[in-house]
């Protein structure tokens, strides 16, 4: 699976495995361990999010076709979760509280620091 390194304006980083077809988005995380810190998995292209079969809460990004963070869903439940942006081109999961850990707001756009 292609992984991408994304930075956001105050320099952390996240280490993300990109789903972009259609198997790899929709098995996504399921079934999967929590997620390390600075790890995600960015799915493409994707406007909402499902949390059944999840094992562990997460923060939800979503950005638009440049990477600009369009909405942050924090602490999406696992089983219980769903949401959704229309406006939104992709997503970003990362473990629940990364987002806050990481600095990350509405407005900032991500960079692409590496491409794998």
């Amino acid at each position: 699976m292609k992984r991408l390194i994304l930075s956001n304006e105050n320099g952390s980083s996240i280490e993300a495995a990109v789903a972009d077809n259609f198997f790899t988005r929709f098995r996504g995380l399921m079934f999967h361990k929590p997620l390390k810190k600075g790890t995600g998995l960015l799915l493409v292209p994707c406007a909402s999010v499902h949390m059944l079969w999840m094992r562990f809460a997460l923060d939800i990004i979503y950005l638009d076709a440049d990477y600009k963070i369009i909405k942050i869903v924090p602490h999406l439940r696992p089983w219980l979760g769903l949401s959704a942006c229309p406006k939104a081109r992709m997503a970003l999961e990362i473990s629940s509280g990364e987002a806050a850990r990481l600095h990350l707001e509405p407005g900032q756009r991500l960079s692409i620091i590496a491409d794998e």
